[in-house]
């Protein structure tokens, strides 16, 4: 959804035809392909479809982001297992921050079990709680650290190449910053970067290295910048 410019050499961006069939958000890694002897930029998947450069354009029916790092506190009480433990007897629910989770980026510090529609997660019956307060019963329960990608509700998408039917990529080195990034995946400092079969930047190697971490997505800023190569 977020495509930052922090630096760039200055070089004018490419621009070419877009591929009817695809759709993308700026940040995203796009790629050339032919189709009926014509070229055409399409969503890079890292290796079929090459990486070229960052797409700075927008043809999407909603609009995405990450969610990085969410502590989710669920209350809960337990009975010892006669290991040193306490375990809850009975299935227990948390609430996320956001609605209309993508399954396929969902991550959780604890097994759980998701309702992608409602931002819901269920932590079985026989866990191990994870934070014990004997003073405070309301402080005591499972501490759940989540990351995942949502559809942003309310927010209808766009199409930014209407009339031109181009696309604009940014194919010169550059530092850039954006929300479009896979949420499972750790970002540390200087880590190289590809790009994901979904067309967003990676760690998990896939294809050339593209670019390398400057500083790394938090809860706080959840964006990644990185130095285009």
């Amino acid at each position: 959804m977020v495509l930052r410019p922090q630096y760039t050499s200055g070089l004018t961006t490419g621009c070419w035809p877009i591929d009817p069939t695809v759709e993308f958000q700026s940040g995203m890694i796009g790629g050339l392909i032919e189709l009926g002897g014509d070229i055409f930029i399409s969503v890079s998947d890292g290796c079929n479809v090459a990486p070229l450069g960052i797409i700075d354009d927008v043809k999407t029916e909603a609009f995405s982001k990450p969610s990085i790092d969410e502590r989710v506190f669920v209350k809960a009480t337990g009975v010892p297992d006669g290991y040193g433990n306490l375990i809850s007897t009975v299935d227990t629910m948390g609430f996320l921050n956001n609605t209309n989770i993508l399954p396929n980026t969902f991550v959780s510090s604890m097994d759980v079990l998701l309702n992608p529609r409602n931002g819901v997660v269920q932590i079985p019956a026989g866990s191990v709680l994870n934070v014990l307060d004997p003073t405070d019963p309301n402080k005591t329960g499972f501490e759940v650290f989540l990351s995942y990608t949502f559809q942003i509700p309310d927010l209808p998408g766009e199409d930014t190449t209407v009339g031109s039917g181009k696309v604009s990529v940014h194919i010169f080195r550059g530092i850039f910053a954006t929300d479009q990034f896979d949420p499972v995946v750790e970002y540390p400092l200087m880590a190289p970067l590809y790009c994901g079969r979904d067309g967003r930047v990676t760690t998990e190697p896939n294809g050339p290295i593209i670019a390398i971490v400057v500083a790394p997505p938090s809860v706080l800023m959840n964006e990644i910048n990185f130095m285009w190569l």
